[in-house]
């Protein structure tokens, strides 16, 4: 450089947004990866071949006739959903209708982050095999899942309506006559689609002992009846799929008040059963027994070494691992049923598989796995990517709905890579990051099948009736999916990502 010349300026290293998401993409993969080379995805079945075959040959010869109380299961499972749902949606609306008090949010993320398997666990110590059970299972995280949606709603709604009204009104008329109103179509069309879960969580329940569908479903397929089980999933998959066509908006009440008369939910415990089950049996055993904060102490060392930790690290583990197989399957299924590939007939049939694969549940997946494969993470690992997959790979092709090409716009493998790739990567890592939370929830609760995540020690204290540590371990799920829901939740702020409300 000359003596006198000015010196160069540094170039900056500019941070674009589109780098941020390629970062975070990266690092999340990254984390994938190494999960998926620390899980144990070892094969225990000898010939999962021949399982395969003769669970192929009930699928196609099913038999309806061959359970006992059928129709008495299918309609406590229709009733516990449909009084969930109901208790889940007043409770939320209640909730949602104070949103921007903190200590709302909290706690409707709290009762939200514990699993309907684990509140059905819990409630099963007090109130039996009743439908009170069943219904507070699923009602009670349903009012913080609700709350949330609600409360959403009613923040991104229009203020314009509500400035219009005069300076005297009441908070309770700003909120019937000028925010509700903006916001109540989108208020039933989402009851509508949480109905839907309820009846795969209603169903779920039966895993546990409550008399739904899933308890003859999990009963046939472990005595190796797969004729009887298929028929049994066949029914399912029939209720979920007409949905449309019998929940119609003037029928609601009509089917609420036949839930009620045919499992009203009454309790018919005792209160005393109620009192000790949260005064003694919840309260740590070196309490309980007199002891004090040493002993508390090393009762509490002994639990994290040997449930605690193993069940955390065996839950982050395998839930990673589903995250990026099924950020891989949502690339891979989206073309089914994106208008930009492939013809009408082709897109009926990927959109068939994937309505199957989203509504069958992650645990009845996984429990299909497990007898195929034998107990690892492996089958828990592909229940949760072939579910997560087909709905993240469904909302990716409805997107691409709205993408426009050029005339001259390249088609086949060029099409996927270079035009439709680019434009769908923020939306798909913004619906992987929304979803991430609800994949560790059901991460954790698969563990009541056998594999070793939290759930399998929380199915194990409450059969040892240790239920003081039940809710610790309870209490550690509800902080693992709280931290991750705040880091999806700040990933998503940084990347201003926002795939839609209510997914």
């Amino acid at each position: 450089m000359k003596p006198g010349a000015p010196r160069p300026v540094p170039r900056r290293k500019v941070t674009t947004t589109a780098s941020r998401w390629r970062r975070t993409t990266g690092m999340l993969a990254l984390v994938g990866v190494i999960a998926l080379l620390l899980a144990d995805l070892s094969i225990a079945r000898s010939s999962p071949g021949s399982e395969l075959l003769r669970m192929a040959q009930g699928f196609l010869a099913p038999d309806l006739f061959s359970t006992d109380h059928l129709w008495r299961a299918l309609a406590n499972t229709l009733a516990f959903a449909w009084q969930g749902t109901a208790f889940g949606a007043l409770f939320g609306f209640l909730m949602a209708m104070v949103w921007h008090w903190r200590w709302v949010r909290g706690v409707a993320a709290s009762i939200r982050a514990v699993h309907e398997l684990f509140w059905g666990l819990l409630l099963l110590q007090v109130t039996g095999l009743s439908t009170v059970t069943g219904v507070l299972a699923i009602g009670i995280p349903y009012a913080g899942i609700f709350a949330k949606v609600f409360g959403e709603f009613l923040e991104e709604a229009d203020p314009a309506p509500a400035r219009a009204l005069p300076r005297t009104s009441s908070s309770l008329s700003l909120f019937f006559f000028a925010r509700l109103p903006l916001v109540w179509q989108a208020f039933k069309a989402y009851g509508g689609y949480r109905l839907e879960c309820a009846i795969r969580a209603s169903a779920i329940l039966g895993f546990i002992g409550l008399p739904t569908l899933g308890f003859h479903l999990e009963t046939a397929f472990r005595e190796g009846n797969y004729d009887q089980g298929a028929a049994l999933l066949y029914l399912f998959f029939a209720l979920i799929f007409t949905l449309r066509w019998w929940l119609r908006p003037a029928l609601v009440p009509v089917y609420l008040l036949a839930s009620l008369l045919w499992a009203p939910p009454l309790f018919t415990g005792r209160l005393d059963t109620l009192v000790r089950f949260v005064t003694v049996d919840l309260v740590p055993a070196p309490l309980r027994q007199g002891g004090g904060v040493t002993e508390l102490g090393q009762w509490l060392t002994m639990l994290w070494h040997q449930q605690l930790w193993p069940g955390l690290w065996q839950t982050v583990v395998m839930g990673m691992g589903a995250l990026l197989l099924t950020g891989l399957l949502a690339l891979l299924l989206f073309p089914l049923i994106s208008p930009l590939f492939g013809n009408r007939t082709s897109r009926t049939a990927g959109h068939g598989l994937l309505v199957v694969l989203r509504t069958t549940p992650e645990f009845f997946l996984a429990f299909f796995f497990l007898i195929l494969l034998g107990p690892s993470m492996l089958p828990g690992i592909l229940a949760l990517a072939l579910h997560t997959g087909a709905i993240v790979a469904h909302l990716t092709g409805r997107f691409t709905e709205t993408l426009r090409l050029r005339a001259d716009a390249p088609t086949g493998v060029d099409r996927y890579a270079w035009e439709v790739l680019p434009r769908i990567s923020p939306n798909l890592l913004a619906f992987l990051l929304y979803r991430w939370e609800v994949l560790m929830r059901e991460t954790a609760v698969l563990g009541i099948l056998g594999i070793h995540t939290l759930g399998f020690y929380i199915d194990s204290s409450v059969a040892e009736f240790r239920f003081d540590r039940t809710l610790l371990l309870i209490l550690a799920t509800v902080l693992l999916n709280l931290a991750v829901d705040a880091l999806s939740r700040g990933l998503r702020k940084r990347l201003r990502l926002k795939p839609g409300l209510g997914l």
